[in-house]
């Protein structure tokens, strides 16, 4: 088994770097929220706005950007990502109204992401590996994604604290550039060189309506709207709560850290344990998991540690969806138009990550506090459950080739 993982090696290296960076990176733009909200003169809906767009870009863009990986190869799409996250983050520094930080922070920056993240990558991922490796490969490029949140993040408030948001915005996105090369080696992997099923003589749009035929895909894209509205609430506004909590802007960075350095376990423990267990079941107590986490926050008296344990807690659910989400469109459909397919999914994740963002902003200006949208993610979380408890693992791939 290991003599069959050697050869692919280099691009399981090159793949989780690339996570890494890309996810770190996006990880920490909540880091700016405040000061470049007191530079400007914006209330914090303004950002929110940006950052909601951000997240709607990335899940449109991505659904684009896997179709033409699929038909054309994915080195195209990876360099075309990587030049809009990096110009994207350099006119942050420059942007100084409202559709200025819309059209960098959301529009470029989404795009940007759409091009280096999973989407694109985990695809790749699956195709390189054996299939009995899939669910662990796919746990590891999540895993890895989390480490990014963990390391850049920390570096992003350092560098903030020692140059000021604007300068830290340009060496950022200077950085970027370097998911570039390790772009690389991941082109051999795009869905045009999978030889594992015949292409299917049909448009995109056919497949795709098709594959709403199955049933338990659509569960899967309807739930996994809820992944979203909990992870980019909490990511972009979590830094600003534990400052109204009373705490230290560092504060807020540690829990975005604490939140990435613990899903590393958790993304890699559901992607080993999605090849074991059934995937359905698992995305189900995961969302449960988030209910309990989020009640016993809300509930429990507001302390240092009550901040950290519950960034702990979530951080070992917080993308831990992702491998056994992404296993199932791989289950249900093959590799073949894995990106395309799971693309869609994601955009629904991104529909989810536009409403926590936005509605967080808008409620916080509203009512000068966060508590709705608190009791929103509660409320969608057990949603999310008893939608995925009815999906059935099996083969639908036949459904994709009907007439």
């Amino acid at each position: 088994m290991k003599r069959r993982l050697l050869p692919v090696l280099p691009v399981l290296i090159s793949a989780c770097l690339l996570l890494m960076l890309s996810f770190g990176y996006r990880a920490g733009f909540g880091l700016f929220m405040q000061p470049m909200s007191q530079a400007n003169g914006w209330g914090r809906d303004v950002f929110s706005m940006a950052l909601a767009i951000q997240n709607l870009a990335w899940g449109v863009i991505a659904v684009l950007a896997g179709g033409l990986a699929d038909r054309y190869g994915n080195l195209k799409v990876l360099l075309a990502g990587v030049a809009c996250y990096a110009a994207g983050m350099a006119g942050m520094a420059y942007a100084a109204s409202t559709g200025a930080i819309i059209a960098t922070a959301g529009l470029l920056v989404g795009a940007g992401v759409a091009g280096t993240a999973f989407g694109i990558v985990l695809p790749a991922l699956a195709r390189a590996v054996p299939e009995e490796r899939r669910s662990w490969a796919l746990g590891l490029g999540t895993a890895a994604g989390s480490f990014g949140q963990f390391l850049v993040v920390p570096l992003m408030q350092t560098l903030v604290d020692a140059v000021g948001w604007f300068q830290a915005l340009q060496w950022l996105s200077l950085s970027a550039l370097a998911m570039a090369v390790l772009a690389i080696p991941l082109a051999p992997y795009g869905g045009a060189s999978d030889t594992s099923s015949p292409a299917i003589d049909a448009s995109l749009w056919q497949i795709l309506r098709r594959a709403f035929g199955v049933r338990s895909y659509t569960l899967l894209v309807l739930g996994f709207f809820v992944c979203g509205f909990h992870v980019a609430f909490i990511t972009v506004h979590m830094p600003g709560y534990v400052v109204d909590l009373g705490f230290d802007a560092k504060v807020g960075a540690w829990s975005i850290s604490l939140i990435g350095l613990c899903n590393v376990i958790g993304a890699y423990v559901a992607g080993v344990q999605s090849g074991r267990l059934p995937k359905q079941r698992i995305l189900a107590f995961i969302y449960l998991g988030r209910v309990v986490a989020i009640t016993a926050f809300l509930l429990a008296p507001v302390s240092l540690v009550s901040i950290l344990v519950f960034s702990a807690v979530m951080g070992f659910l917080w993308l831990a969806t992702v491998p056994p989400t992404s296993g199932l469109v791989a289950v249900f459909f093959g590799t073949r138009y894995m990106t395309f397919l799971y693309g869609v999914v994601f955009l629904s994740h991104q529909i989810g990550s536009f409403s926590g963002v936005w509605l967080g902003g808008f409620l916080y200006e509203t009512f000068g506090h966060y508590d709705g949208i608190w009791i929103a993610g509660i409320i969608l979380g057990l949603v999310a459950a008893v939608l995925h408890w009815p999906i059935r693992e099996q083969d639908a791939s036949g459904q994709l080739r009907a007439a």
